[in-house]
């Protein structure tokens, strides 16, 4: 049996043992690890996590125990499962490698007046907040995709091309029930309404709401797969939804949605950014 004496002596052998060299090591991993528990909560991706962790501790526990049989079927198990966690999770994964590249991507050359570009952005969200919130009012259904830095192109072909400019009038009128763009989202680039009635990827999350309709699970689906901002007018309640990375915020305010783009488009024209900045965030501020 160790006394307590010895087993302190062997902890402080190895902690005199660790270099500067091991301790950084050792943060850049923890931090890119819990970067990874952030940007998989929530989703799918958790509970396969939850699981390769139990198999993991079990395969482990089995060898100790010397339980043969068990132990080699939990290898086996693990040999077999290593390749499937990409095929299921795909969507997931190519989000992320997406969000990697877009906070690696390199400052573009030129630049705008800062005072017109700004003044120019205002104005284009109080087009959009004009004709959500007039939509909302008459209980008209509604879907907006605001494109992120990720194009949306396959998404687009799917509709209608307009090349608008961006105004309340032209959005209204696009929702108009039983019109021919009705049916579908409006895509958003820039400050351009570049087409609308385009079919959108429906989220396969089971633990949404059932309040939550066919318009609001597209909302969530695009958000899953790029980084663009959703905007949602649901047509039975006129309430207003956000959906962002995978999750969708209801009932917001006319205030706090002019808050969210304008720091949405502010994000946007910032292209510089560092490997590190932002990893895999989740929360839309």
């Amino acid at each position: 049996m160790w006394s307590v004496s010895l087993v302190l002596n062997k902890f402080f052998q190895i902690i005199s043992k660790i270099s500067v060299n091991d301790v950084i090591d050792i943060l850049i991993v923890a931090y890119i690890f819990y970067k990874i528990l952030i940007f998989i909560k929530d989703t799918r991706a958790e509970q396969l996590f939850k699981g390769v962790i139990i198999l993991l501790v079990a395969t482990q526990l089995s060898g100790v125990f010397k339980l043969h049989t068990l132990y080699w079927i939990l290898v086996k198990i693990l040999e077999i499962g290593f390749i499937l966690p990409f095929i299921i999770f795909q969507p997931e994964l190519r989000a992320g490698l997406e969000h990697i590249g877009r906070n690696t991507s390199i400052k573009k050359l030129g630049s705008q007046s800062k005072v017109g570009e700004e003044d120019n952005t205002v104005k284009i969200i109080n087009e959009m907040l004009d004709a959500i919130y007039d939509l909302s009012s008459r209980k008209v259904g509604a879907l907006i995709i605001l494109e992120g830095e990720t194009k949306l192109n396959e998404i687009l072909e799917t509709g209608t091309r307009i090349d608008g400019d961006i105004t309340m009038q032209l959005l209204c009128n696009i929702f108009v029930p039983n019109t021919p763009l009705h049916d579908g989202a409006v895509i958003i680039r820039d400050d351009k309404i570049k087409s609308a009635a385009c079919f959108l990827p429906l989220t396969q999350r089971k633990d949404l709401s059932k309040e939550l309709g066919t318009r609001h699970r597209a909302g969530i689906g695009v958000s899953e797969i790029s980084d663009c901002l959703t905007l949602i007018v649901s047509e039975e309640t006129g309430g207003v939804s956000i959906a962002r990375l995978g999750k969708i915020y209801r009932n917001v305010s006319r205030e706090r949605l002019f808050n969210i783009l304008k720091n949405f488009y502010k994000k946007k024209s910032e292209n510089e950014y560092g490997f590190f900045s932002d990893f895999f965030k989740k929360n839309e501020d």
